[in-house]
């Protein structure tokens, strides 16, 4: 661009010379339209900067992690003049860590058009990803002049963590909700307040359960099989403070979210109604959310997912605790990335009314194995590996 300018203040020079020596009306055309040329195009660009308008489209708002997501800038020209050369500058990352990726996109934008240039991106992680513009800049045909235009537009996706399978023990206590009564539509269970089904006596029936006048009917035993609650209190408390800001950061959150997915997925196949706790940044508290099915599993995820900003702001875990006194739950499982200090964990052993209590551990490597000694007699620690869920979490009873 320096050089185009160079050349052309070389050619004005010439065209100057050129009238001097020569007395022709040529040689004043000339002169004047090389003049000129240079005004007119900036003026043309510069109205043209002020007539263009840049947004980003996106096909889906939440995405799938390792997937592959197109994402679309579109340039509106509302002028009459065309632009032959527009570079964008797009950056990208996730909001887990501080990795910027950058890259530039070259176009030409036609006059009373729109531009739409589309771009793949994927995600190894969850998290939200944030894509958006540094700048823009737009060259007049001639590419003498520049100017920038779009700076900070920008928009976000939604990568969603994946579920995965776990082995686990689903224990079913003395406790009830007494709010609510919800049974198993699978399994039979000891409530003696719903009936789960009737059948043939089997050897070994208890008397009590048989349905006497049904069985008068039918001149046969017939036995009632009473219900199994699922609405037992069972709780999930997710800690996304952050601990470190490193190369570990990204993973060890992500190994975090997912890792309350894959509980929460295994107590849904399970038919165990249960609640997830943790930090929404948006509403810059903790909240509580119901879990029944994998719908409103997928609600809760995805309000996590969104609430999270740039500078990961979390309240620490004691912060609820404080809040919420009087915890009583039959299953209490935390899922956390802190290993060196384990106040919290002391804290769960002593003031959390649960009959099973479970802290769940994100470490880096096996070396953080000996920070994690169990000194909590009624607490179990599960050290689990970045990105090894399913192998980390076995026979956990919850």
């Amino acid at each position: 661009m320096i050089f185009t300018k160079i050349l052309f203040i070389l050619l004005i020079l010439i065209c100057a010379a050129f009238y001097i020596l020569y007395v022709w009306d040529f040689a004043l055309v000339l002169l004047v339209i090389m003049i000129a040329l240079p005004i007119i195009m900036f003026a043309a660009t510069l109205i043209t900067k002020h007539m263009i308008r840049v947004d980003f489209a996106l096909r889906d708002k939440v995405v799938s992690k390792n997937t592959s997501f197109p994402v679309q800038i579109c340039i509106t020209n509302r002028s009459i003049f065309p632009v032959g050369k527009a570079e964008a500058h797009i950056r990208y990352y996730n909001v887990f860590n501080n990795q910027i990726t950058e890259f530039e996109l070259y176009m030409p934008i036609q006059p009373r058009n729109t531009q739409r240039v589309t771009f793949q991106l994927s995600s190894k992680f969850c998290g939200v990803v944030k894509v958006h513009t540094s700048y823009i800049h737009i060259y007049d045909p001639l590419r003498i002049f520049k100017f920038k235009i779009a700076k900070n537009i920008g928009t976000q996706i939604a990568v969603m963590p994946d579920a995965r399978d776990i082995s686990g023990i689903i224990s079913y206590t003395d406790r009830v909700n007494e709010e609510s009564s919800v049974f198993s539509e699978n399994s039979p269970g000891n409530d003696p307040s719903e009936v789960f089904d009737l059948r043939d006596y089997i050897a070994g029936d208890k008397l009590n359960r048989i349905h006497w006048k049904l069985s008068s009917k039918k001149d046969d035993f017939i036995v009632k099989d009473y219900s199994l609650p699922v609405d037992i209190p069972c709780s999930i408390f997710l800690d996304l403070k952050c601990y470190e800001d490193s190369e570990y950061t990204l993973p060890v959150f992500d190994t975090l979210v997912e890792t309350m997915v894959s509980l929460s997925q295994f107590l849904i196949e399970n038919e165990r109604l249960h609640s997830l706790v943790y930090f929404n940044a948006k509403r810059r508290q903790f909240v509580e959310r119901p879990i029944s099915d994998a719908s409103s599993l997928g609600d809760a995820v995805r309000e996590l997912i969104l609430s999270i900003n740039d500078n990961l702001f979390c309240e620490p875990p004691d912060v609820y605790f404080s809040e919420n006194p009087d915890i009583s739950v039959s299953s209490f499982t935390f899922v956390t990335s802190l290993t060196q200090d384990t106040s919290m964990i002391d804290y769960i052993n002593e003031s959390v009314d649960a009959d099973i209590k479970n802290a769940v551990v994100i470490i880096k490597n096996s070396s953080e194995l000996g920070t994690l000694e169990n000194g909590c007699s009624s607490v179990n620690i599960i050290p689990v590996l970045i990105g090894r869920i399913s192998s980390s979490i076995k026979d956990i009873e919850i």
